[in-house]
């Protein structure tokens, strides 16, 4: 069963906390910079809507569940979430430090893109990054499919081109010739379930 989720709407039809997407999404769906975020419980929205949209926006939507879990994800590392409205959707993804939180990179929105498409970049570009910064951390998606697609060093997408997202697939074309020379990196499934959102999770659903 799904956890219950919270969430909070700084600037929209309506402002305040929503204990659904749906009754988010009414409030913000069509509204010109709209600031939403998720939380994972009641507590977190009420301390989150008392305080500025800027102080959460770009931050994990848990609340670090894994820090209290048994087994705990590999530190340091990189953790990388891509976030996607629709299907094939505006497309933007980030790579962030998991422990902290830090933003390492973001990117996007891109034109007709998908989730899984997202993810997949987002990897590559954490394992660039890792490299210029001659880091052996491993890298955490959420992403079975994109961490599959990164086994085979070949983004398996059935993703329509279009005029709109030619520079989505030419970004796929550059990642698939780039890990063919890349450094080995450990890429490892992030554990929803025990850990809770990765902490790169943009927070939207």
């Amino acid at each position: 069963m799904p956890r219950q989720k919270y969430y909070v709407v700084w600037k929209g039809r309506r402002t305040g906390i929503f204990k659904s997407w749906s009754e988010c999404e009414a409030q913000i769906k069509g509204y010109t910079g709209a600031q939403f975020k998720a939380f994972e419980s009641r507590a977190e929205a009420e301390r989150a809507f008392g305080r500025a949209y800027a102080e959460h926006e770009g931050r994990p939507a848990s609340s670090q569940r894994w820090l209290f879990a048994i087994e705990k994800p590999v530190l340091p590392s990189v953790a990388v979430d891509a976030a996607c409205s629709g299907s094939p959707g505006p497309l933007e993804y980030q790579g962030v430090v998991t422990e902290t939180g830090t933003r390492l990179f973001k990117e996007g929105p891109f034109a007709d893109g998908t989730n899984n498409v997202g993810e997949f970049l987002a990897i590559v570009d954490a394992m660039k990054w890792l490299d210029e910064h001659q880091h052996a951390w491993p890298v955490y998606s959420d992403s079975a499919n994109a961490i599959a697609w990164i086994k085979a060093k070949k983004c398996n997408t059935q993703l329509a081109r279009l005029p709109s997202n030619r520079k989505l697939f030419e970004m796929i074309a550059e990642a698939e010739k780039w890990l063919r020379f890349l450094t080995k990196r450990k890429v490892l499934k992030w554990d929803t379930k025990a850990w809770g959102e990765i902490p790169a999770d943009f927070g939207r659903k």
